[in-house]
């Protein structure tokens, strides 16, 4: 899940990413275009398998980004606006944040 919030005082977003993972699942991380397609860790709330991340991107602009569960098995969000093809026969997820 995403949820968008726009900020009235500065030209940017803040934008939660959400994922509620299989109890299995140990780690999960967030693999995106603003952070240079680097994995970078989401935070695990204490009584759920929830996963969580917060960034501040700037207004009007379209991202691309996946999921890495367990350093292994890649996924996208479910509730994404749209999706592209990644170049490795698989596809990005796509969110934009437009007011």
């Amino acid at each position: 899940m995403i949820n968008k919030k726009f900020l009235k005082t500065k030209d940017e977003v803040e934008v939660t990413f959400e994922y509620a993972a299989p109890q299995a699942i140990c780690e999960v991380a967030i693999v995106a275009d603003f952070l240079d397609w680097q994995p970078v860790p989401m935070k695990k709330a204490v009584k759920s398998s929830t996963f969580k991340f917060k960034a501040r991107l700037p207004k009007n602009s379209q991202f691309e980004f996946r999921y890495l569960l367990d350093n292994q098995q890649w996924i996208n969000d479910p509730e994404v606006e749209n999706y592209v093809a990644n170049g490795f026969g698989q596809e990005n997820g796509v969110f934009t944040t437009y007011a």
